[in-house]
């Protein structure tokens, strides 16, 4: 914020330029927002009528190692409905990570502090893609407490969405998640550079994977009053908008 000020009565430079994504939010019917110190920026939009929100920041997980992407929604899902999609190097990644912390440290548990996205890989049985087209079975790992469930999110048109992502967002394979957890989905990309393209083609593959899931979500319990709490669970919004009434 002290940089900020600086800059303002200075007559420096207001930040990063990101009029680009400003203006392809506003086309969208999206709010943007810059975030505090110009560490990145908020995103604002919404699907029928359930809102979601996109940052790009600094990391919230070790394993990206530049600038991240994420995107969250609720959904209000059955919270039963435990799955998760990430790309093939990141499972390998998370799955030797976790085989040498447990391993070096004599542990027989795994840490509640530990983030979902390892404590899945390690707890959960496989989904078998060998339905699914080969570009999808070679860079896509998925798992979930019902693999049934999981077979039936990946629909038709989140495959193609997954797919047109294979080739472009996702085609340098970064680090890339998403999960659905107590109700909501979520993404995280690891994306250095936000340009509009990306951001598109981001939101896209989330809203068929939001739609394929309210699709086959079963009854939902009541949704927790309060955030998540753990570490590993909670969203840990470092990006305040610059915004007076806040």
């Amino acid at each position: 914020m002290l940089d900020a000020i600086k800059r303002w009565i200075s007559g420096g430079t207001p930040g990063p330029d990101w009029s680009d994504v400003s203006g392809w939010a506003q086309k969208q019917g999206h709010g943007f927002k810059r975030a505090r110190d110009d560490e990145g920026f908020v995103i604002d939009g919404s699907f029928g009528d359930k809102p979601w929100r996109l940052e790009w920041g600094p990391p919230q997980r070790s394993y990206i190692r530049a600038h991240e992407l994420r995107l969250r929604m609720e959904l209000k899902l059955s919270s039963n409905l435990q799955m998760l999609l990430l790309s093939r190097l990141l499972t390998e990644m998370l799955e030797r990570e976790t085989f040498e912390r447990y391993t070096q440290s004599n542990q027989t548990l795994i840490d509640v502090s530990t983030p979902e996205e390892m404590r899945w890989l390690a707890m959960f049985p496989k989904v078998d893609l060998a339905e699914h087209p080969k570009e999808l079975r070679n860079r896509f790992t998925a798992v979930a407490s019902d693999p049934q469930s999981a077979m039936q999110w990946l629909e038709p048109l989140f495959v193609q969405r997954l797919a047109e992502a294979s080739s472009r967002l996702l085609r340098h394979d970064p680090p890339f998640v998403l999960m659905t957890l107590r109700g909501r989905l979520y993404l995280r990309l690891e994306c250095a550079l936000p340009e509009p393209a990306i951001i598109s083609q981001a939101v896209a593959v989330f809203e068929a994977a939001a739609q394929a899931a309210l699709r086959i979500s079963g009854p939902t319990v009541k949704e927790a009053a309060d955030w998540p709490t753990t570490a590993s669970t909670a969203w840990h919004t470092n990006l305040h908008p610059e915004d007076p009434k806040r």
